[in-house]
């Protein structure tokens, strides 16, 4: 009986290690495909950095592209006479807040425009945007909804912490507007000194790490596999 307990536990134990062995590759199979998905992705941004601009998509046309962030656009149409909403922002000039204006272009869509960046210390000098007809190119945005890390967004006070586009568009009682906001300007373009609000801030950035990863669970996996081999190695049993 006690060599039938053993044996079954013996079982039991080889079928647990292995269910770790198998789950430390799975993890390691994940990340690999991970880092594929990444690298296309950081392959389309850059394409689309380097692309001329394009009309902006349709509501349909929008639902239809895939990773959309980033498309440069190009905008034809007017500010409306509306408050600009600030949104708290923390940039390569130091804190203060992102400018973002309403927009309607000519092919009828309402557009929010993050119009760039201003200092906290001029935020009583705000510009208003300016009229008339306006020729626009940017960056395409993903509504950021809710607001941030522990803080949450306050349009009844007017108290922002991320460019959440339906929260904002209802806070100015505008009617549907499009799912996606307008970062004015090109990463890297330099404004004119005394600017403001400051285009081009925008971080194109995309952390990369899946490769370390990959590594690190086949590793384990190797080693685990290491390990078992050691333990059940046939010199090693004949000596229990």
């Amino acid at each position: 009986m006690t060599a039938r307990r053993s044996g079954a536990a013996g079982i039991v134990a080889l079928l647990l290690a292995a269910l770790v062995f198998a789950g430390l590759i799975g993890l390691g199979v994940w990340q690999v495909q991970r880092l594929a998905w990444k690298t296309d992705l950081i392959a389309r941004t850059e394409a689309r950095l380097m692309a001329k601009p394009v009309p902006p998509p349709g509501a349909a046309d929008f639902a239809a592209i895939e990773a959309p962030e980033y498309m440069r656009l190009a905008l034809t149409g007017q500010y409306l006479e509306m408050p600009s909403t600030l949104v708290q922002a923390l940039t390569v000039q130091g804190r203060g807040f992102w400018v973002v204006s309403p927009f309607i272009s000519y092919d009828g869509q309402f557009i929010l425009i993050n119009r760039g960046f201003i200092p906290e210390a001029a935020r009583d000098m705000l510009p208003a945007p300016p009229r008339g007809e306006q020729r626009l190119t940017g960056l395409l945005r993903l509504s950021q909804p809710d607001g941030a890390f522990l803080r949450s967004n306050d349009p009844a006070s007017g108290r922002w912490f991320s460019r959440d586009v339906l929260a904002i568009a209802g806070s100015l009682g505008l009617p549907q507007v499009a799912p996606w906001f307008l970062d004015l300007g090109q990463p890297g373009d330099a404004a004119a000194p005394g600017t403001l609000p400051v285009p081009g801030l925008t971080v194109v950035e995309f952390r990369n790490s899946h490769l370390g990863y990959a590594a690190t669970w086949f590793a384990l996996a190797g080693i685990w596999a290491f390990g078992l081999f050691m333990l059940w190695r046939p010199e090693r049993k004949a000596t229990l």
